[in-house]
């Protein structure tokens, strides 16, 4: 019978962290039949089931949570201590970050440059998306490390906050011209991001009756665009008006391109970085500590 190996407990752990064969297969880099075949030899040498399929869950047993509780904190106590000898130089694995586009344009370049050139066994996968969603992908184990708008009062999350963005009502300089002389037909189409970002509440707020008292600005209706970036450009492209990041505007306001049509929003964005609250993994509590200094807006 074969004995047990260091991999096996690796297995273990990541099926019970993710609930899936194949996610835990893609974490380790490896195939479902290889996973399948290594908790048939962990329950073959300790003679229990350690889990049951619900669907297309796989769910520990009663035994099976036992050994995860006790070998976790070993786990982790080893790598931990690899890693300290090494300094994390030796580090290496997948860690998949997911970033909105706000902190994408802000703080992740530097933290990307960073990590390669501390880490360079360690790979990192980006994908950029909404709040809403990368919550529910780092709860579910699709996203290990997140920067996101917050802030985010969930259970489970562990969040350290990394700073501010201002933000400004703002128009083409066309389309702001065409307002002062009159020349806008009615009310202009005002873009905001889609209702579960909080952009989206900061839009509402500037449209709301005390915030445009004594302007000539009238909402044709509030569209929505799940891309800051294209937001932006739609509004450079003189086809209404919206409430953007001034971090990711600012060059365009400077050289005129974009002008302020109402007062700045007193709210601010707040960013912060968030892992899984029981998240024990030392490489991914390195890379949360590291994002935990980063500055959403340096300037």
């Amino acid at each position: 019978m074969k004995r047990l190996a260091i991999y096996h407990l690796e297995t273990l752990l990541w099926i019970a962290r993710l609930g899936t064969f194949r996610a835990a297969a893609e974490r380790l880099n490896t195939t479902q039949p290889a996973i399948s075949a290594r908790v048939r030899e962990i329950e073959e040498q300790l003679g229990v089931a350690l889990f049951r399929r619900e669907g297309r869950m796989m769910v520990l047993t009663a035994r099976g949570r036992d050994l995860v509780r006790e070998v976790e904190p070993l786990w982790a106590g080893f790598e931990r201590a690899l890693h300290k000898a090494s300094d994390f130089s030796g580090a290496a694995g997948m860690v998949r970050v997911g970033a909105g586009e706000i902190a994408a344009a802000g703080c992740l370049p530097g933290f990307v440059r960073d990590v390669e050139r501390d880490l360079p066994g360690v790979t990192l996968e980006v994908e950029l998306d909404l709040t809403a969603r990368m919550v529910q992908h780092l709860l579910g184990g699709r996203s290990d490390l997140v920067f996101l708008a917050g802030p985010v009062a969930s259970p489970g999350i562990r969040t350290a906050a990394i700073g501010t963005v201002g933000l400004v009502f703002a128009a083409s300089a066309e389309t702001a011209r065409s307002l002062r002389d009159g020349d806008a037909a009615g009310a202009i189409p005002v873009w905001a991001l889609p209702p579960t970002s909080p952009l989206h509440a900061v839009t509402r707020e500037c449209l709301s009756g005390s915030n445009v008292s004594g302007t000539d600005i009238q909402a044709r209706a509030v569209a929505t665009c799940n891309n800051v970036r294209t937001l932006i450009d739609i509004v450079l492209a003189g086809r209404g008006a919206a409430v953007m990041p001034e971090t990711m505007v600012r060059e365009d306001l400077a050289r005129g391109a974009l002008v302020e049509l109402l007062p700045r929003p007193t709210r601010h964005l707040q960013f912060e970085a968030a892992i899984r609250e029981t998240e024990r993994d030392p490489l991914i509590l390195e890379l949360f500590r590291r994002a935990s200094q980063l500055q959403i807006d340096p300037a």
